[in-house]
């Protein structure tokens, strides 16, 4: 259902009118049962949200064929909002680059357990605070065989706009969740038979390649990574709740590569 964009302060335009994340997470769903919104930019991003299932509550897209994208994927029954760059840059805040923005329903988080059952290879984030990382991780340990992403309580929101836009949406593609304490996680990776490797600059830490052989001599058995924050790198608590602590072998003086860049090295190797 198109609707032209005629009031900048009609109230149903709220989810695009320079609101945070924080703000939109925050915000009642259209159908009052959700856990909050967020944003989804470009056709292909909101394709592979409503793949997932997620509700859509409205889009906001430039006039012409980027309207008309809109409504063949969300269909008559959602308001399509419509207007020139110039007049829906000053609701947003930006240009519309991609053409379209869409809210939707935050889906609730699965339990940890139910991501475990089953997997292979899971990818652990602790306190990775940027979401621009967050998303490059998201979008190479995905395409390469992460059958899971496991994030901390102080990791930044998967669904943050920037890193869905990061990740080419393929957050919306591969199972994530939120974790708990270190103690509660280590329990969940036990109870499905999980070694548990932690990214690090430790001494006595192992090469990634002893891991690498190590692991294709059992490529079934289950194995979760964990990375940390950029910088500061893993807590002592990660550390500790390890089996094992790997590095990757670096040249010319470097001791580390990006916390986005070591998730991509990393899973290559164990994939």
């Amino acid at each position: 259902m198109i609707v032209p964009v005629a009031d900048l302060d009609d109230p149903r335009l709220a989810d695009y009118a320079h609101r945070t994340d924080v703000a939109l997470k925050k915000s009642a769903g259209r159908f009052g049962d959700g856990p909050g919104l967020y944003l989804a930019e470009s056709a292909l991003v909101l394709e592979r949200a409503l793949r997932a299932g997620h509700r859509p509550r409205s889009v906001l897209a430039l006039d012409g064929r980027a309207a008309q994208q809109a409504v063949a994927l969300v269909g008559d029954g959602v308001p399509v909002f419509t207007g020139p760059n110039d007049l829906l840059s000053q609701l947003t805040g930006y240009s519309l680059h991609r053409g379209l923005i869409g809210s939707l329903e935050r889906p609730r988080l699965p339990a940890v357990g139910e991501l475990l059952t089953g997997a292979r290879r899971v990818v652990i984030l602790e306190d990775v605070v940027d979401p621009t990382n967050v998303g490059a991780i998201v979008r190479s340990v995905a395409g390469i065989g992460a059958d899971a992403v496991l994030v901390t309580p102080r990791c930044a929101d998967p669904l943050y706009r920037r890193a869905i836009r990061v990740s080419m949406g393929t957050i919306l593609q591969v199972p994530w969740t939120r974790t708990g304490d270190w103690t509660q996680t280590r329990a969940e990776l036990d109870a499905h038979g999980f070694r548990l490797a932690a990214l690090a600059l430790e001494p006595g830490a192992v090469d990634l390649r002893t891991l690498a052989a190590q692991a294709a001599t059992d490529p079934t058995a289950p194995l979760a990574i964990v990375l940390g924050t950029e910088g500061e790198g893993l807590t002592r608590e990660a550390i500790a709740a390890a089996d094992v602590v790997v590095r990757i072998p670096m040249a010319h003086g470097i001791d580390s590569l990006n916390v986005a860049a070591t998730a991509a090295v990393a899973m290559w190797a164990l994939a």
